[in-house]
């Protein structure tokens, strides 16, 4: 392999590690030349129910392009990026030509870009300092800004919200075909999957939801009848809803609604969560109420459970009230944030080769 090609190795071996929905990747790369490389991005909305629009696929693809830009940085490399406008919105091409830069410096956000992690256990409830959130703030593009929810009372809020949001996310069908089909039971790493260790509830909850998930029947049983959601929607998200530092939404100056908009919000997204990791704070995304509500704001029947599409009716007036009205069209990205140890089990990325394109 030639020096150019070793380059762009490197560059791509780091790019690998954006974070995206359920560790899908849904990017492969082809390259066209020495300083030139095309980004195929897909989604999944034809079978995933979170995939609305394809938009969180885009915020994923969003993180790479912007992860490229900085892992250019580490071979002393500018990087720009044009979308080409005559593809389709579920097959999206990125032109990503590299130029050498003198004295170009890596970018400080390097480093944490294979040490950024997904924390899904409690973590201290530390509160960032007055210079932390500046950082943070400071991380987004001009007119994107952060919201931040502190102290007890906001934290047992925004926990009891997202503990009844969980209640539509494990009782709907919809929702259990992708579970079903994301998580690598007992793995403590998967190359494309949720390892079961790092899915955030104790052994015991761990092998129930193991044996439960194997049929849509059976969640429904102890849904029904023994209130088989309650112990993981308690261990995933009102006590770690509780145990944070805080919790935040990311808005975007306008609300997002093309392509290029959602893109735009992914590269926002992904400094901001590398700059949490280069403060050494670690983050858990929140995003099923951003995309449930959606759903409700748009009229569109997501799920055949009546009441869950009842559920989140309460919930998208929840959020108004959360947010304010005029933020909730602009959220794009909610999570928690906190201190303490990273998770010990974790996905990793498929390996480069598995992610090349050849001949288009």
């Amino acid at each position: 392999m030639n020096a150019i090609a070793q380059h762009l190795e490197r560059i791509l071996n780091l790019a690998r590690w954006a974070p995206s929905g359920d560790n899908t990747q849904p990017w492969r790369f082809e390259i066209l030349g020495d300083e030139h490389i095309l980004v195929h991005g897909f989604d999944t909305r034809d079978h995933v129910v979170y995939d609305l629009d394809g938009h969180a696929s885009q915020l994923a693809i969003g993180a790479v392009l912007e992860t490229i830009v900085i892992a250019a940085s580490a071979t002393g490399r500018s990087a720009t990026i044009q979308r080409r406008s005559d593809t389709p919105e579920t097959h999206l091409l990125f032109d990503v030509r590299f130029r050498p830069e003198a004295g170009m410096a890596p970018d400080l956000l390097l480093p944490c870009i294979e040490t950024r992690v997904v924390q899904r256990r409690p973590m201290s409830t530390r509160p960032l300092s007055a210079e932390q959130k500046q950082a943070l703030a400071g991380s987004l593009p001009e007119g994107y800004s952060v919201v931040w929810y502190e102290g007890f009372a906001q934290r047992w809020r925004l926990a009891r919200f997202m503990f009844d949001n969980a209640k539509v996310r494990l009782t709907i069908p919809e929702a259990y075909a992708v579970h079903k089909s994301v998580i690598e039971w007992g793995a403590r790493f998967s190359t494309d999957k949720i390892p079961g260790q790092a899915v955030g509830v104790d052994l015991l909850t761990a092998r129930f939801m193991r044996w439960v998930m194997t049929s849509w029947a059976r969640v429904e049983f102890f849904n029904t009848y023994l209130l088989g959601h309650l112990p993981p929607r308690l261990q995933l998200d009102l006590l770690p809803g509780l145990r944070c530092g805080a919790h935040f939404a990311l808005i975007a100056p306008a609300p997002p609604i093309s392509v290029d908009d959602y893109i735009a919000a992914g590269h926002a997204m992904q400094r901001f969560w590398l700059t949490a990791t280069r403060l050494d704070w670690l983050i858990q995304p929140e995003m099923t109420p951003v995309i449930f509500t959606r759903y409700h704001r748009q009229g569109l029947i997501f799920t055949r459970t009546q009441a869950a599409l009842t559920q989140v009716g309460r919930l998208n007036e929840r959020l108004g009230g959360l947010l304010g009205a005029e933020r909730v069209e602009r959220v794009f990205f909610m999570g928690r944030i906190g201190a303490g140890p990273g998770p010990w089990a974790r996905s990793t990325r498929k390996k480069i080769d598995a992610l090349m394109l050849k001949d288009g």
